[in-house]
């Protein structure tokens, strides 16, 4: 049991990212969650501190998704996400408020779409066989939003996005 200086010291985590360092090959999406600082990640997971459902929505989308895929490296088949490659170059949109707002609520719609399923966990959860049609819609509206944020045609195949996302990373690190 954690006592009131310790709650007080974990609340100041708290909401994070619970980012898993290896996930299977065969998931459209890196199951993560959206967490609060009461519960203690593990060292399977790299966490994004004091984030907010805007972050979430943007690493839970099809575009980080592609990122990922075309970075990270492999444990076997499967991702390996590393928080030096993957997350530290990923270029993220410059969005308008109302874009950035859009992105909340679809992250909370794929947040309220997992609530549905208590009793599953996230691997039953995003495993691409039995992915349930809520939590399916709830992403397919969150990919069109961050789409829309970055300024690409929903209709871009994931080659062109990565092709973009270079080009984007191209430029952000000729800046520094």
């Amino acid at each position: 049991m954690l006592d009131e200086r310790q709650r007080k010291e974990l609340a100041q985590y708290s909401p994070y990212i619970a980012i898993p360092k290896v996930s299977s090959q065969n998931r459209r999406y890196i199951p993560m969650d959206y967490l609060e600082g009461e519960i203690i990640p593990g060292d399977k997971l790299f966490t994004m501190p004091s984030a907010t459902s805007y972050e979430f929505g943007i690493l839970m989308s099809n575009v980080h998704m592609a990122w990922t895929r075309a970075v990270c490296g492999r444990l076997k088949s499967d991702y390996s996400y590393s928080n030096m490659i993957v997350y530290n170059n990923f270029p993220w949109p410059s969005p308008i408020n109302d874009q950035k707002e859009k992105i909340r609520k679809t992250a909370q719609a794929i947040l309220n779409a997992r609530a549905l399923y208590t009793d599953s966990n996230l691997a039953d959860l995003y495993d691409p066989l039995t992915m349930p049609t809520e939590l399916l819609k709830a992403h397919k509206a969150n990919n069109r939003a961050v789409m829309h944020a970055y300024g690409f045609s929903i209709k871009m195949s994931e080659a062109d996005c990565v092709a973009e996302l270079m080009r984007m990373y191209q430029k952000l690190t000729k800046e520094k």
